[in-house]
């Protein structure tokens, strides 16, 4: 499918165009949410700090960028949204029709791993626009995750802390390969996220296969945003960025940039839906998953089957389609 990525400038975002080209689909347009006029917006849905960066990322990827500003304000807080005018999601809706008028696109890539509020949101949208939400990292283990994501050479840095045990003194700046032991101490020791899906820190993607050029930071500030003494809150404030040619050519396609990349495949995928508790659902979807395994015998066909039973259970806005294979 021809995909538009919405991108925050996070490893996660990144990662998830990674698992959609590997997966045969073709990024074709980068979409993006920024502050109208702050550094960042306290907000469930997108992340903003870090913003001053994104617009690198459409000449590191030779894609058009669409980009709308956001007030960041939700107004409606129910789990399953409810289409309410000047709340932030119609941000987000307004941003992707003005994509679909320019360019031909059938999915959205979206890098939610963790939260529903998120997802049903970006689902909401997409089924209005009649578009399949792309969700590679939905659910995945963490731990598991952000190796991959390292594996696959995503060069991203922590730019935002706000939880207990990450200091804005000591973890800002930092690569995530670089604070992933400490990460995976947070989480034993306090039950910190180890991907940040709790808002315990957000990141910057310097570079990953995908780009041609790297995104180098020359300038930049620590803004600390508050001075807590159990949980300070701290960012990076970029002044001046660049890019970097890297060794490769610009024309080179995606799927051939990510060659050797250590991706999750179909069969991967279909090894954790087996994991995950069936025992609420019904006999017709026992039924697909036993006809999905007699009679696909493409793995991403097949993953998706499996992916609509799981769905079934997970997604509660009507009509929405999310797949993760």
């Amino acid at each position: 499918m021809k995909v538009v990525a919405l991108i925050s400038g996070g490893k996660d975002s990144c990662f998830n165009m990674v698992q959609c080209v590997a997966a045969g689909h073709d990024i074709v347009a980068l979409a993006n949410l920024r502050p109208e006029s702050k550094d960042e917006l306290d907000s469930y849905m997108y992340q903003t700090v870090g913003h001053q960066g994104v617009e690198l990322y459409a000449e590191a990827m030779g894609l058009p960028l669409f980009r709308q500003p956001t007030q960041g304000i939700a107004l409606h807080n129910e789990k399953v949204y409810t289409p309410t005018p000047e709340d932030e999601v119609e941000d987000l809706y307004q941003l992707l029709v003005k994509v679909k008028e320019e360019v031909d696109i059938e999915a959205v890539a979206v890098g939610a791993v963790l939260s529903d509020y998120q997802r049903i949101r970006v689902e909401n949208v997409c089924s209005r626009l009649g578009l399949v939400a792309l969700a590679y990292l939905w659910r995945r283990d963490q731990g598991e995750l952000l190796q991959d994501m390292i594996d696959c050479n995503i060069d991203a840095i922590i730019i935002k802390v706000a939880t207990l045990g990450l200091d804005p003194y000591k973890h800002l700046g930092l690569k995530i390969s670089e604070i992933q032991p400490h990460l995976i101490k947070m989480n034993e020791k306090y039950g910190l996220n180890i991907c940040g899906e709790g808002g315990e820190y957000e990141s910057f993607t310097l570079d990953c296969p995908l780009f041609s050029k790297t995104v180098v930071i020359d300038e930049f500030e620590t803004v600390i945003h508050s001075n807590d003494a159990i949980a300070p809150v701290g960012y990076l404030r970029f002044l001046k960025l660049r890019l970097v040619e890297k060794e490769i050519d610009p024309e080179t396609k995606f799927i051939h940039r990510i060659q050797g990349c250590p991706v999750k495949g179909a069969l991967s995928f279909l090894a954790d839906l087996d994991e995950l508790e069936i025992t609420d659902q019904s006999d017709q979807d026992s039924d697909d998953i036993e006809n999905a395994s007699v009679n696909s015998g493409d793995g991403a066909e097949l993953v998706e089957q499996f992916y609509r039973v799981w769905t079934r259970k997970t997604i509660s806005n009507e009509g929405s389609r999310t797949f993760n294979g």
